[in-house]
């Protein structure tokens, strides 16, 4: 029994959910979202609230069960309030700048990082060595911030690289010249 698959998931107010056949739209305050569920999941919305049924205990369909309740949870989470995700930059001279829709990182290299803003994810640079990612649809902002922070990972002997603000780098002890 799917204990996370049968919650039934609560619609709050403003927020407008549509079924039409596997194809779910959700509209609300920040914007909509959509996404198809698998064939075998069968959505049905009962005033304010999404109930997600499974047709039998098949191992597979008790697994689709859980994240397909998952994940309208998050597109009815995400157009109320915002994703976020929260990268520091350390390192002597490494840095980050918003110009327009473009992000620029100064990581070391011999030249300058561009990225672009996707359609429906906004950059903050509040300060040279932090970087916020902002936007409705929670896979998309993760992908976002994992393609940024791959542009120079953090390495565990000075700590220099991008990590999330909730990452830990485990530090390692350099060589002691002993022969």
């Amino acid at each position: 029994m799917s204990r996370i698959g049968n919650k039934p998931i609560i619609v709050p107010d403003g927020v407008e959910v549509k079924v039409d056949g596997q194809k779910i739209t959700v509209k609300g305050p920040k914007g909509t979202l959509e996404r198809e569920v698998h064939n075998n999941m069968k959505v049905s919305v009962d005033g304010n609230t999404i109930k997600i049924e499974r047709p039998d205990d098949e191992a597979y369909n008790k697994s689709l069960h859980g994240l397909t309740r998952t994940l309208i949870s998050n597109m009815v989470e995400g157009v109320v309030k915002e994703y976020t995700k929260v990268l520091e930059i350390n390192g002597v001279g490494y840095r980050a700048v918003k110009q327009g829709k473009k992000l620029v990182l100064t990581l070391g290299y011999s030249h300058t990082i561009e990225m672009e803003e996707p359609a429906g994810i906004t950059y903050e640079v509040p300060n040279p060595n932090q970087i916020i990612v902002k936007g409705i649809d929670k896979e998309l902002v993760g992908e976002c911030a994992a393609v940024i922070r791959t542009k120079r990972p953090p390495e565990v002997y000075r700590g220099k690289g991008i990590k999330y603000d909730t990452e830990h780098i485990r530090r390692k002890e350099g060589k002691t010249g002993k022969k």
